[in-house]
């Protein structure tokens, strides 16, 4: 019911269902393998030809589980989270990104579309999202995990600083 979670807390808990999710599935915690299922889904639905004669869903077959799943329960809780907290702000537009671009909605979805394929395409190219190598690999002491989690703050933080010093001024 805070305003705000104890990062400590937070991230035992976030280490235990890791540790949950290995045990019990024997597949590491990762949200990026939910959207791919949810790509296969629906190419299982309308592309039927694609989706049977592509490699990928050989090894990671399209299906409704608990990889997939975690993408509307991370949604779902954390609108919970926020609700609970009474910190819920339904904005088209954040604060920080509408004063440093503007307060077009058009602008910041297509901003985020192209975000997010460029953040799939890159955890596909690095083998796992950065919950995948910075929660499950870290956590398995993965030394590939520990420097895809060093080049994620790199790059974030040099995008971040690009953005809002250079393009938003």
């Amino acid at each position: 019911m805070q305003n705000s979670w104890s990062p400590y807390v937070a991230g035992a808990g976030i280490g235990i269902l890791g540790c949950f999710a290995l045990i019990l599935s024997d597949h590491p915690l990762g949200v990026a393998t939910g959207f791919i299922k949810i790509q296969g889904l629906l190419d299982r639905t309308f592309r039927r030809r694609v989706m049977e004669t592509n490699e990928y869903y050989k090894i990671i077959p399209p299906a409704i589980d608990w990889q997939l799943m975690i993408v509307p329960g991370i949604i779902i809780g954390a609108f919970i989270a926020a609700m609970l907290s009474h910190s819920v702000d339904f904005n088209w537009i954040p604060i920080v990104w509408g004063k440093t671009f503007g307060f077009n909605p058009f602008l910041r979805i297509i901003i985020a579309i192209i975000g997010g394929i460029l953040l799939e395409f890159g955890a596909r190219w690095a083998g796992g999202c950065t919950v995948g190598h910075g929660i499950s690999g870290v956590m398995q002491l993965s030394l590939a995990s520990f420097v895809a989690t060093v080049c994620f703050f790199i790059g974030g933080i040099g995008m971040a600083f690009f953005l809002f010093k250079f393009v938003g001024v």
